[in-house]
């Protein structure tokens, strides 16, 4: 009998969504100057606050 080969797929992509997250809510905390109540709402809503700052 043909030996078979087993194929691993890897999925770069989605190791990396993590740490650009946290980079760009790293990011906006400093360019905004957001104070403490605004950075915990940046963990979920940070392209919000981003957007604000730079209009």
């Amino acid at each position: 009998m043909a030996e078979e080969r087993k194929r691993w797929y890897h999925r770069r992509s989605s190791t990396l969504i993590g740490p650009i997250w946290f980079i760009a809510w790293l990011f906006t905390i400093g360019f905004a100057g957001l104070v403490w109540w605004e950075i915990l709402l940046a963990i979920v809503i940070w392209p919000y606050f981003l957007g604000r700052a730079l209009l």
